[in-house]
């Protein structure tokens, strides 16, 4: 069969699937037991005999397809993972086709130009300044000149250890050849997404040698306590490679006092890095982006596009202020790709840890060519503003508390009884499968947790999901 015939068999799947789940008509999850996918599935007389193509791939792609998850149904509500755009979907569709592992400029002058390009515009939405683009007239002399630089690399968890390391050469330039010496330390809050204490491991600094910064009832950094902790670091006879702060925190979606930290990095000479995989994309929104004031004050950045920029998975870039600082995070060698050579572009791969990197760029591309920066900064709006409502409207349902003010799109929330009752509520919509959210532990203890990802979930949404806790609730 033709790529075209084939392409129409999964469009149109895909395009049933989305109508069905917007409209509510299929379950929002359904957890089936790994055992009954394979068999339902038919997993292995496929791989034994091929074949899957025609109304074959038709069948099995309606029975895949009831074993999603359905990030598009308005009452996904559990994860920082985006609704992707229709767009940014047909973009993946584009990038998996023409399969450019653009690292290198040669395997992707297309795929590598629009990274390059997607890069210096968040490097301009932070408030760095950005890469003078390759062969652009008059740009010879402002290439040495300083400047940031970035790379979109798969996942925040990469990007993060992507920071860290270039902090760490920063800190130790020799690390690289003889490895982290001991003594070496991070600062970071203890609601750090994991993925800093496993950077930590990665990179021999050690995820015990994280010292945990003082937080207050909101889950933000205490400045006024950072001078101790920091002599604290020092008379322990460590050295500190970096300080970590959220912008925002995955529990509860708070931001941390940028600018505060900024200046008290700059006076006690640390390395500042900013995790704003989830909450960066508030800079695009003139409301919101005074959540990262400061921002532009701190040595990296990670901010995820496959989070609230509505990009296909994943897709997220680590940026930094100074573009040497990047440049010095790895040294390799390998004579078929680092070599002298004429080069009318831009290779990546000296920034990254991956060498066969996907065409990252071309999804946040493809969204923002579809919305604009306003339809972006739009959709931050709605859902910052729907968790403010939805807050409000739980504060009034008896028994139901609201620990933290939202200032993102994530809310917790606590339901009458202990944790195990957070966990048993949750369990039963689940298997419901109306609602899909998720729990976390706010200052030792379970709560429910929202994220408003879907640009069509709404109050009537909120409504329904608490007058359902409150049937669960009443059951013996």
């Amino acid at each position: 069969m033709s790529f075209t015939s084939e392409a129409s068999i999964v469009v149109e799947a895909l395009e049933r699937y989305g109508a069905e789940s917007v409209s509510r008509s299929r379950p929002v999850i359904r957890l089936t037991p790994m055992n009954e996918i394979i068999e339902e599935l038919d997993l292995a007389r496929w791989v034994s005999e091929g074949g899957l193509n025609g109304e074959a791939l038709r069948a099995f792609l309606e029975r895949y397809l009831a074993a999603t998850t359905r990030l598009q149904h308005p009452s996904y509500l559990a994860h920082q993972v985006a609704v992707p755009h229709p767009t940014g979907a047909l973009a993946a569709l584009v990038d998996g086709f023409t399969n450019n592992p653009m690292g290198i400029y040669e395997m992707g002058p297309a795929a590598a130009t629009i990274e390059f390009f997607m890069v210096n515009w968040l490097l301009e939405r932070v408030g760095w300044t950005p890469q003078p683009v390759p062969g652009a007239a008059g740009n010879g002399a402002d290439a040495a000149a300083p400047h940031g630089a970035g790379v979109l690399t798969h996942g925040g968890s990469l990007a993060n250890l992507t920071a860290l390391a270039a902090a760490r050469s920063h800190a130790v330039p020799s690390a690289w050849e003889d490895g982290s010496p001991p003594g070496l330390a991070l600062i970071a809050p203890a609601s750090s997404h994991y993925s800093v204490a496993r950077a930590a491991g990665i990179l021999g600094i050690g995820s015990r040698a994280i010292y945990h910064a003082e937080v207050d009832t909101r889950d933000v950094i205490r400045v006024d306590r950072l001078p101790a902790l920091l002599d604290r670091v020092l008379q322990d006879g460590r050295r500190p490679v970096a300080l970590v702060a959220n912008a925002c925190g995955t529990a509860v979606g708070t931001y941390d006092p940028l600018r505060e930290i900024g200046a008290f990095c700059r006076e006690r000479g640390l390395w500042f890095h900013v995790d704003g995989a989830h909450g960066a994309t508030a800079l695009l929104s003139p409301k919101h982006r005074h959540r990262l004031d400061g921002v532009e004050t701190a040595d990296s950045l990670v901010w995820d596009a496959h989070k609230m920029m509505r990009a296909p998975g994943v897709c997220a870039a680590v940026l930094v202020r100074d573009r040497r600082t990047l440049d010095g995070a790895f040294q390799q060698e390998a004579s078929y790709l680092f070599h002298e050579k004429h080069q009318p572009g831009f290779d990546f791969m000296h920034r990254s840890v991956e060498c066969t990197k996907a065409g990252l760029g071309l999804k946040i591309f493809a969204v923002l060519a579809a919305l604009g920066e306003r339809g972006l900064a739009d959709y931050v709006d709605g859902r910052f503003a729907l968790a403010r409502e939805a807050c409000e409207h739980i504060r009034t349902v008896p028994g139901f508390e609201c620990p933290v003010e939202p200032e993102s799109n994530i809310l917790c929330f606590h339901a009458p009884g202990d944790d195990a009752e957070q966990i048993r509520l949750r369990d039963r919509l689940i298997a419901d499968g109306d609602f899909h959210l998720s729990t976390t532990l706010f200052r030792n203890r379970r709560h429910l947790r929202l994220v408003f990802m879907h640009p069509e979930s709404s109050m009537d949404d909120v409504r329904r999901l608490m007058a359902r806790l409150r049937e669960l609730q009443a059951e013996p």
